[in-house]
Order: C-alpha cells, then sequence, then structure tokens
C-alpha cells in the first residue's frame, strides 16, 4: 500500500503530516490560539522502518519515537498492546493500525494526544482510540467505536463521556465530540468539549490536530529541525501561557480529582 492510500491492508510507509493544532475557548471569557505543529503517522506493520527513513526508534536521535511513550508504557511492541485492547473491548479491527503522534523532538516528548486508527481489513476504520496525557503524568483512553461494530465515517461525529481531568480550567464533567477525516492525503482530528450546563448550545472548547500528509523521507526530518527543534518545549510553554492568560481573564479554576479508575473509557452510547 503506498503512504497516501486508505486501504487496510499491510504494506503502509509511514508518513509525516504538517499542519497545525487550533484550540478556542468559548466562556466565560474567549480564548484561542493556533501553532504550526506536525506529527508522525505510523502504520504499526512498518514501525521497523523509522530508522531507514530518517527516526530513531527506541533509542537517542535529534527526531526519535520511543515505544515506552505509548501503548503499555514499558517499552513493549505497541501492536499486541492494542490488539488485546481492542479484543478485550470486542471491537473487530483485524487491519492496519496506524497510530498518529507526535516524536521526541532532541529527546523531549509531551504528548498531550495520540489518536490510534483501527482498520478491518477491508480497510474500514472500525475504532480510534484517543491516548491522553496530562502534564499531571497521568493518562487516560478514550476509545471512539460505535457499538453495533459498524465502520466510523469521515466527518462523522461520535461522543464519549469526559472522566479525565486535562486542565484546572474545566470541571471532569460532560463529554466530548469527535469527528475525524481520514482521506489518505489529510489528517484531521476534531475535538469539541461540552460541559452539559444548562443552556450549552455549544462546545466550551473546540480542539483540532490537522495537516497535509507526506512521505516521510530523510530529506523530510531534516528539514524538520530548523522549524521544530523547539517544539517538545513550546508544546509546553504555550500550555502554561495560555493557562496564564485564562488566570488573568478570571475564568475559574477547578482542583484536580483522582484519576478514573480504569484506564479506557468507550464511546457513551
Amino acid at each position: 500500500m503506498r503512504s497516501g492510500s486508505s486501504r487496510g491492508d499491510t504494506g503502509a510507509l509511514p508518513a509525516l503530516v504538517e499542519g497545525a493544532v487550533m484550540h478556542r475557548r468559548e466562556r466565560p471569557a474567549r480564548n484561542a490560539f493556533t501553532y504550526p505543529a506536525f506529527c508522525l503517522r505510523i502504520p504499526l506493520s512498518a514501525i521497523g522502518r523509522l530508522p531507514a527513513l530518517g527516526i530513531a526508534h527506541n533509542r537517542p536521535g535529534i527526531v526519535s519515537f520511543h515505544d515506552r511513550d505509548h501503548g503499555a508504557r514499558d517499552g513493549s511492541p505497541l501492536l499486541p498492546w492494542i490488539r488485546s485492547l481492542l479484543a478485550a473491548e470486542r471491537v473487530d479491527a483485524d487491519g492496519e493500525i496506524e497510530l498518529y503522534a507526535f516524536p521526541r523532538m532532541l529527546g523531549y516528548a509531551f504528548k498531550p494526544v495520540s489518536f490510534w486508527v483501527c482498520r478491518d481489513r477491508e480497510g474500514g476504520v472500525r475504532a480510534v482510540l484517543a491516548e491522553v496525557n496530562n502534564t499531571f503524568g497521568e493518562r487516560h483512553n478514550y476509545l471512539v467505536a460505535h457499538a453495533d461494530g459498524r465502520a466510523i465515517a469521515a466527518g462523522e461525529t461520535l461522543r464519549a463521556r469526559k472522566v479525565f481531568h486535562v486542565s484546572p480550567f474545566c470541571e471532569v464533567r460532560g463529554h466530548y465530540a469527535f469527528r475525524f477525516h481520514f482521506d489518505g492525503g489529510r489528517w484531521l482530528a476534531r475535538v469539541d468539549y461540552h460541559d452539559g450546563r444548562p443552556g450549552d448550545d455549544g462546545p466550551l472548547l473546540a480542539t483540532s490536530v490537522s495537516g497535509r500528509v507526506r512521505p516521510l523521507t530523510r530529506a523530510a526530518v531534516r528539514a524538520l529541525l530548523p522549524r521544530y527543534r523547539w517544539f517538545t518545549l513550546g508544546v509546553i510553554a504555550r500550555i502554561h501561557w495560555q493557562a496564564v492568560k485564562l488566570w488573568a481573564k478570571r475564568v475559574p479554576f477547578f482542583p484536580k480529582p483522582a484519576p478514573p479508575a480504569l484506564p479506557t473509557t468507550r464511546l457513551t452510547p
């Protein structure tokens, strides 16, 4: 399969997705930002090809990807982990699984969210696992999949109850609305947060990660360094800067609750 294909068979190549991260808050004070960003699209059947394409795998490198940043977080292979999770949730996704994730830059990693796109053998997307990290060192998975097992259509909206604390300026209540586009040449993950308060006629927060997919080559990886060498530190700095802005706008602050007991929350029926 070519890197731009959307089929579910093996043979896909890792790719580079370059675009932007957008975040917009509507109330009680408006706050919005957009900044350039990139991520990797890694078909797990081809994760061993990363070094040949200029990405260090499980070893130090200017741009690197480490298995221990995902899944079981113990450095074990990622494909058995996600297959086990899908089997436990009775999701029939026996085709390619693509991980959309930020790599490490200069050895540093902070990954607010990574997406595992899980396909069947015909290429249909049966589930998306959103792997979320907060700045307190905690993580949680949201499994987006239809209860009846049918494929997820591009642009379709699916919901999951919010159970995990991410921002001190949002309560743990309400739900997320997920929407994806899986076209081979474009990636979009849109996540809107609805807090469920009376009069909630739209999302409190709208967030998206989007970009164009292009081949991952050694030359493309070298070109990332001048533009994104401080990418990881920039993500952390932006999170804290936006927190200062919200505090200055007197947005209410909520203390961190205990994390959820279960590691994965499935789509709300």
